[in-house]
């Protein structure tokens, strides 16, 4: 498999990173993973965009130029012979060498990465979940980054050992619905759709931000904010989203069930994005 690696394609076998870069060290670094289809990067300006602010705040000298991503992605898909598929990318910028033990200069010189895996086919298949016993922890910083500080979902992930495809639900400390190990999570009840707010600590996810935007489309009412794990259980219709899964119907939450694939607004919000994802580069775009 060819990667691009600091201005270099290369293949996956040639790659190397520095022992002293801060990413391996300190977790110093963010990401972003989206889904191309058939060549077209979808919401690619927003992944970008949010990449960048996680760089800003993490003094990483790096301008994200969103042209040269994409000629960059289409160069990766050639080489893989990739043009036909849909694929799923993982951009990655780690904050490059520094002294061991020094973190106040900024970090000129990040390593970048990028590489390309076949998507499996999305099928729309109900997902189980459970409510996960270990808590969501709080945002490094003043909100939540797509960071390397992955040990939370790593350890949730743990937990369902023995369900390895069902997806984990966190709740805050405080006892409120967050988010999934790798997902962003709606509900409904009454015909409106319910999901918590990004000040409970979550990840805004790009896929979060476009079903906002969708629900907005389609006049269904949208409301964020501090809920209850019985709010949660007391709903008609479940869904979890993330750019690789795209929108996911939940059939079960622990032992309680709901419309799965049968929800008429999870329907509704996954026609939208099947008809959006070769269109769109941008949410404001819809």
């Amino acid at each position: 498999m060819y990667i691009y690696c600091n201005s270099k394609f290369i293949k996956d076998t040639e790659a190397t990173i520095s022992p002293f870069d801060h990413g391996f060290l300190y977790g110093l670094g963010a990401f972003e993973t989206f889904r191309m289809y058939r060549a077209f990067p979808f919401l690619l300006h927003d992944h970008l965009t949010r990449l960048q602010h996680a760089l800003d705040e993490l003094e990483i000298s790096y301008r994200i130029d969103a042209e040269y991503v994409y000629e960059m992605l289409q160069k990766l898909l050639r080489l893989n012979h990739l043009e036909e598929e849909d694929v799923t990318v993982r951009l990655n910028i780690s904050a490059g060498n520094g002294e061991v033990g020094k973190f106040l200069q900024p970090y000129n010189h990040p390593t970048v990465l990028c590489f390309l895996r076949k998507a499996p086919p999305i099928r729309n298949a109900e997902k189980s979940t459970a409510i996960l016993q270990l808590r969501r922890n709080t945002p490094e910083g003043t909100h939540r980054l797509k960071s390397h500080h992955y040990l939370n979902n790593i350890l949730g992930k743990r937990e369902l050992r023995e369900s390895p495809d069902m997806e984990g639900i966190f709740l805050t400390e405080q006892g409120y619905v967050a988010e999934g190990i790798v997902s962003n999570i709606f509900w409904v009840k009454e015909g409106i759709v319910y999901t918590p707010s990004v000040e409970t600590g979550i990840l805004n996810g790009i896929t979060r931000q476009f079903v906002i935007k969708c629900l907005d489309k389609l006049g269904i009412p949208i409301r964020e904010g501090f809920y209850s794990k019985k709010e949660l259980l007391d709903a008609t219709e479940v869904m979890i989203t993330n750019s690789s899964q795209e929108v996911v119907p939940v059939k079960k939450v622990d032992e309680y069930v709901f419309e799965g694939n049968n929800g008429i607004i999870v329907q509704k919000i996954s026609e939208l994005y099947c008809h959006y994802r070769s269109k769109l580069l941008s949410i404001d775009q819809l």
